[in-house]
């Protein structure tokens, strides 16, 4: 574990009995420098933490707090709803230094396009502008003033990385398209029926043929014009995006390399990875379980001019909980994987 010596900052989770918010509580409760002292739950308020979350056996005697019962805290993170997050700012940000959400409202800039792939108008328009995209490898200078981030989805963080090295050497025309695939735990624990072991065994499940909501985020932070599709596929944890693009020039297998491995050299949390043999050879969501990596990787289509990028990384760790926490890790001048340090498992 990195350790860092110095006072602890108090910090808190609404939402923290979910899955997202279980992740929190994992990271929290290892990390030599935030204390959790407020896992709030309205539903589950009195009760014990490792109730809801039995990996946290013996690792904690905290109890759920109901929203009115939470202590101040340094930062709160925002493990709620979409469409219901933006009520809540107003309330919480009396409460806590530091709002980190990781809903998806406060993502989209223009509160149209939110209308648009929420089907609900933005209640806090006027909020947008405050907060920092929390995409450390992007707005890394911006964090570490932020008092206000919004956490990119899953399934657009890996497709940002895998696409923004391209994008910004002018390699690859403007119109892209995304296949991403998604395990269960994406639909959070209260999804439903159509999380059932029953109905989803064995299943792969087109949910979003197009127009998948992440793609405005993705378009958004690259300046590309993105058609996203998404499909549930028979895993509990990972995500995993193909980004297909034409390219503007004739290019090797050694320079689109380079140009992955110079913008990702001294990113911590990513990994270039474009291997010609094993069977590893492109980035695995099934490796980074419980992980803050995300890898890319590409897959260069000489024939018809086209290159296809590559990324992968486990939804609720560098898909969110764990990418919220070196977003503040970056805020308070820490080392970025700090309390991170955790690698996957393999074989799992």
């Amino acid at each position: 574990m990195n350790e860092s010596p110095g006072p602890v900052v108090r910090a808190g989770i609404v939402g923290a009995s979910g899955y997202i918010g279980g992740e929190l509580c994992r990271i929290l409760l290892g990390h030599p420098r935030l204390e959790l002292v407020a896992p709030v739950s309205r539903g589950l308020a009195g009760k014990r933490v490792d109730g809801a979350h039995p990996n946290l056996r013996g690792l904690t005697d905290l109890t759920f707090s109901a929203p009115d019962d939470a202590p101040r805290c340094d930062v709160l993170f925002l493990a709620t709803p979409h469409r219901e997050t933006m009520g809540m700012v107003p309330y919480w940000a009396g409460r806590a230094g530091c709002l980190v959400d990781l809903s998806a409202d406060f993502r989209l800039r223009d509160p149209a396009v939110y209308e648009h792939y929420y089907g609900a108008p933005h209640a806090a328009p006027e909020l947008l502008p405050e907060f920092v995209t929390g995409l450390p490898e992007r707005f890394r200078k911006e964090l570490t003033e932020a008092d206000r981030i919004s956490v990119p989805g899953c399934m657009a963080t890996a497709a940002m990385l895998a696409l923004s090295p391209l994008a910004a050497a002018g390699l690859i025309e403007d119109r892209v398209t995304v296949d991403g695939r998604i395990g269960s735990s994406g639909s959070g624990s209260g999804a439903g029926p159509m999380n059932l072991h029953a109905e989803r065994s064995g299943a792969m499940r087109v949910f979003a043929p197009a127009g998948h909501r992440h793609e405005a985020e993705v378009a958004q932070l690259t300046g590309l014009s993105v058609s996203m599709s998404a499909t549930g596929v028979e895993a509990v944890r990972g995500a995993q995006v193909l980004c297909r693009a034409t390219l503007t020039a004739d290019i090797r297998e050694p320079e689109l390399r380079r140009v992955y491995r110079d913008a990702y050299a001294a990113e911590p949390c990513v990994r270039v990875v474009a291997q010609r043999r094993g069977l590893y050879r492109l980035p695995e969501p099934k490796i980074l379980s419980g992980s803050n990596f995300c890898d890319v990787g590409f897959a260069l289509d000489a024939d018809h001019g086209q290159v296809v990028a590559v990324a992968a990384l486990d939804n609720l760790v560098k898909g969110a909980a764990g990418n919220a926490v070196q977003c503040v890790n970056i805020r308070q001048g820490w080392p970025e994987d700090l309390g991170l340090g955790f690698p996957g498992l393999h074989p799992l």
